[in-house]
This record gives C-alpha cells, structure tokens and sequence, in this order.
C-alpha cells in the first residue's frame, strides 16, 4: 500500500520543438532526467505536438512560423490536458509547471498569457513570446533560458520580453548564455534547474514580511 509520502507533489509538462520525428529519440530525456534528478517526487509528462507536416513531422500549430490564429488553436488542447492531468494526479494549479523547448517554448508562455491559474511556472528554454506581454501572468514564476547565439529565436526578443514582464512586476528570470544556439543543450537545463532550486516569488517574500509583522504585534 503506499503512502502520503510516495505520491506525486508536483507535475513537469514537457513540451517539445516543432520538427521532431514522432517515433524518433526522445529529445526531451534530458530535461526530463534533470527535473527527476533534483524533484524525486515529481511527475513528468511529454505532450507531443498534436499536428503533422509533409514530411510527417511534429508541428504545434501549420506551418514552420508561429501566428496568432495557430498558437490560439493549439491553446484549448493544452490547456484541458494539463487540468485533466492535475486532477488525475490531485495536484492544484501551483503545483504544475509547464517547461517547453524552441516552439513549445513559446506555447507555454502564450498559454500561462492567456489562461490564468493554469499552472505554477514555466520554465522557457530556447524559446519566447509570440508577441511581447502586455499583462503579468498573476502567481506564475517565469524563466527565460536562451542561448546568445540562438538565430532562429533572437535573443533580443528575450531580453525585450523579459524587461516588460519586469516592468509589469511579474516574477521572471532571464538568463542568456554565450555561444549556445538553438536547442536542448545541457548549459540551458543546468541553468534552469539552478533557478527552480534558488528563485523566491515575490508573493512569499509578500507572505513571509506579513507573517513577521503579525509576530511583531504586541499583545494585548
């Protein structure tokens, strides 16, 4: 029989880069193996993109650029899987996270944009916004991992994207490395691992100053 101690208490969405080969490696394995390394406790689920090209490759949405019409019809798939997930697993909303690659990447911040209470976090890796945020998503912890050399996702698009989510007082990390491309590397997982295990959201900083207050108070 198990115990309290042995079920999930977190669930990690992968979402892959369009363009994979849908029987071919598992190029998420990485990230997958980081994640379980430092979250024992953690689920990990892959959702492949859903659509196909000529070529039979994996595609989030038709076509090799994103629009805004292709990102809003492959959001309600996402969306009611990662609920569906949750519920599965009896985890609420803060503790799921979404961690994408390249295109899937984008999916994950477009989607924490346009739904709210969906999940907890989101880690962004070789990847980033459709277009730049024009609201906070609320109670989301967002980290942008990118490669200085990556073309097909410039990272000053991240930069750009990352100071308006500051100057809209969302909790967000940018963090670009030298000489990385496009891609899964191992310098972006170790990075993002690095700011799941030290970042504090401003709402606990939030919580922590009003809990002390309260302690403060004198009796009486």
């Amino acid at each position: 029989m198990s115990s309290p101690h042995d079920a999930p208490d977190l669930l990690f969405a992968l979402l892959p880069d369009s363009g994979i080969a849908p029987d071919g490696p598992d190029t998420l394995e990485p990230l997958a193996a980081a994640l379980q390394a430092q979250y024992p406790r953690a689920v990990t689920l892959n959702l492949h993109p859903p659509l196909r090209d000529v070529q039979g490759r994996c595609r989030w949405w038709a076509g090799d650029a994103p629009s805004p019409d292709g990102v809003a019809a492959a959001l309600p798939h996402l969306m009611e899987r990662l609920r569906l997930e949750a519920a599965r697993l009896d985890l609420p909303w803060q503790r799921v996270a979404l961690a994408g690659v390249g295109d899937g990447a984008l999916l994950a911040l477009e989607a924490v944009q346009a739904q709210p209470a969906l999940v907890g976090r989101v880690l962004a890796l070789a990847g980033g916004y459709l277009s730049r945020p024009e609201h906070a998503p609320q109670d989301v912890c967002v980290h942008l991992v990118h490669g200085l050399a990556d073309q097909r996702f410039p990272y000053r698009h991240v930069v750009d994207a990352a100071q308006a989510l500051v100057d809209l007082g969302a909790d967000v990390t940018a963090d670009l490395l030298p000489h990385l491309d496009h891609g899964l590397h191992p310098a972006l997982i170790a990075k993002a691992m690095e700011q799941l295990r030290t970042f504090i959201p401003a709402r606990l900083w939030r919580e922590a100053v009003i809990a002390a207050q309260e302690s403060e108070r004198p009796v009486g």
